[in-house]
């Protein structure tokens, strides 16, 4: 089985943007228009897992926040479940949007241009999986690295390049919330 199917019109493509709440970059727009991957997302069309995938990055970190992890920029860890849920929320929000890729991999919308990196993400175990789209592919279908410089995207490359920093706290010894 081939690793790419072929690509989207550009109508499909901006119906795709507005129906997701989306910008592709350039690179990845002139990608989807040539070819799309084969186990991919299908954005011609209302497709749950992409709404799903769009909601994965907060899912994930909420996930790990309940279970005691912590990000010390976030500040002193609030007690109260809903006020840590709060706090996630609004990292998020702050945070440039992630356009899920291909399984959990995924290219910041932000900055709107050419060159974001790939980031694997699963809560705050976040990893930057390459530093674009093409050393992304290259590394995903034919299993080179290249680790080239990348671009830093607010949130995502500190998450991605400081795990040490997130504190596990017990998840128990807050209490019942």
């Amino acid at each position: 089985m081939s690793d790419w199917k072929s690509g989207y019109s550009r109508s499909e493509l901006d119906q795709a943007q507005d129906r997701y709440d989306v910008r592709f970059p350039s690179d990845l727009y002139a990608l989807l228009l040539d070819r799309n991957p084969a186990r991919g997302y299908a954005w011609d069309r209302e497709d749950p897992t992409i709404r799903h995938m769009l909601a994965w990055p907060l899912d994930c970190l909420l996930f790990d926040v309940d279970h005691g992890s912590w990000w010390p920029a976030w500040g002193e860890r609030p007690i109260d479940r809903m006020a840590r849920h709060e706090v996630v929320r609004d990292a998020i929000r702050a945070a440039p949007k992630l356009i899920p890729i291909l399984g959990h991999r995924f290219l910041p919308a932000t900055p709107d241009e050419a060159g974001n990196p790939v980031f694997s993400m699963h809560g705050f175990d976040t990893i930057q999986y390459g530093a674009n789209l093409a050393e992304y592919f290259s590394k995903e279908f034919c299993g080179t690295h290249h680790d080239g410089a990348s671009r830093r995207i607010a949130f995502w490359s500190d998450l991605a390049e400081e795990p040490e920093r997130v504190i596990v706290h017990d998840p128990d010894s807050d209490g019942i919330d």
